[in-house]
């Protein structure tokens, strides 16, 4: 008995409760105590011992291991204060990991205690342990992937239902897959923490999250799903980080939609799933599939790291040092601006003779090639949609082309996707 693990936990919401669950089946570990916002709001789990005041687990001498699943970074003071007292940390928080992981993982170093944070990037997806571990020996030039569910039940629903964006999302918000304020989701901030997160671990270099292109699917309509689908594409909100120009210190990080091909398997991951590639050598190309969010999916995540931090807490020195963070110096991170790449353009024109002849005149001027431009059926108001896909440029040349055709009042871009 003497030898229990002793937890506080901070955050008894919906991952919170399943770690509670989870962890009542082991006789060795036990919750010393939980800190809540609100003390009265009725839960699934009853618990005896809890708190609001979060640095009361932080300051707790009963406490071996921190574990946080609130979110946000109001807990960044609690956790450097649990540090500072020699606890190991549990956590699932990928916006303060990415934002303030660097001084974080300093601290840890200082004190000699873990930070394991396998829940923060992909839920119930094991990633970041096959990446130190398993995945050691290679030298890595991208990972890319399908981070976020709520955005990817959204476009699946879109394609596979005919609905708007709008209609999709309130389906989300009824299942609980989005949030009354779906932002962070929506507009790709989660899924920017991850991919900063894993750039942090695939690349050893520390990610300025503040310069991470970032854009989400609020723009994507049913129009631009059903003409993907034609031209042999889904449509997915990719999160990639991957070497730019093969200079290892130099990364190219972004989360956007992208068309994606049939025939990549990352185009058939559906609904709330998450996806993860890797392309390293000597592996060459490897893919994970699972549950990207969810009570248990996360849970299991959180208490496989707790189980890790248990079987090695009976060391006096450094305890887990594969996990710890041995980089100090920061990546040097391109702008979007700089990046090349395939481009699906929808636009709306004049139905009057020389508009596509325009449009390919413009493409020329700023040395874009075009892979195929179509023009399909008029809208309600009489006017044409142009569909173009191009070959690599520059997404500078790109932007300057469109703000020369759009010169024309009647000319309009009305959506510029990325292709994978």
């Amino acid at each position: 008995m003497n030898n229990k693990l002793k937890i506080g936990i901070i955050g008894l919401g919906t991952v919170g409760q399943g770690v509670y669950k989870v962890l009542k089946n082991f006789d060795d570990i036990e919750i010393v105590s939980c800190a809540v916002k609100n003390l009265n709001k009725k839960r699934e789990v009853e618990v005896n011992n809890l708190t609001d005041d979060v640095m009361s687990i932080a300051k707790n001498p009963d406490v071996d291991v921190v574990v946080e699943v609130a979110g946000g970074i109001g807990v960044f003071d609690a956790l450097k204060e649990a540090i500072k007292n020699g606890k190991h940390i549990v956590t699932a928080n990928k916006e303060l990991l990415a934002r303030h992981g660097a001084e974080l993982f300093d601290l840890a170093k200082k004190y000699n205690t873990a930070i394991l944070y396998e829940a923060a990037v992909a839920g119930g997806i094991p990633i970041i342990l096959p990446i130190k571990t398993s995945l050691a020996a290679n030298k890595f030039s991208k990972v890319a992937g399908i981070l976020n569910g709520t955005t990817n039940y959204i476009l699946t629903k879109m394609e596979e239902e005919n609905l708007s964006y709008e209609d999709c999302l309130a389906k989300a918000q009824k299942l609980g897959y989005a949030e009354t304020d779906p932002t962070g989701d929506v507009e790709g901030f989660d899924a920017m923490y991850k991919i900063a997160i894993l750039a942090n671990i695939v690349f050893d270099k520390r990610i300025d999250v503040n310069k991470i292109y970032r854009e989400g699917i609020t723009k994507i309509s049913a129009q631009d799903i059903k003409i993907a689908d034609e031209l042999g594409y889904k449509i997915k909100l990719i999160a990639q980080a991957k070497t730019f120009n093969d200079d290892e210190n130099t990364l190219d990080i972004r989360v956007h939609p992208m068309l994606v091909d049939k025939n990549n398997s990352i185009s058939d991951i559906r609904n709330a799933t998450n996806a993860v590639m890797l392309n390293g050598f000597p592996v060459d190309k490897v893919m994970f599939v699972g549950p990207g969010a969810g009570e248990f999916p996360t849970a299991s995540s959180v208490v496989g790291d707790i189980l890790a931090i248990k079987a090695e807490n009976h060391r006096k020195d450094d305890v887990l040092p594969m996990m710890g963070c041995k980089h100090e110096s920061y990546a040097n991170q391109i702008s979007i601006e700089e990046t090349k790449n395939c481009y699906y353009l929808r636009i709306k024109a004049d139905n009057t003779p020389g508009e596509i002849g325009k449009i390919g005149t413009a493409c020329g001027e700023y040395k874009i090639n075009l892979s195929c431009i179509i023009q399909r059926e008029l809208d309600t108001k009489g006017d044409a949609t142009i569909i173009v896909i191009t070959e690599k440029c520059l997404e500078k040349d790109m932007n300057s082309m469109i703000t020369s055709i759009e010169k024309d009042s009647k000319t309009k871009v009305l959506n510029k996707i990325r292709v994978m």
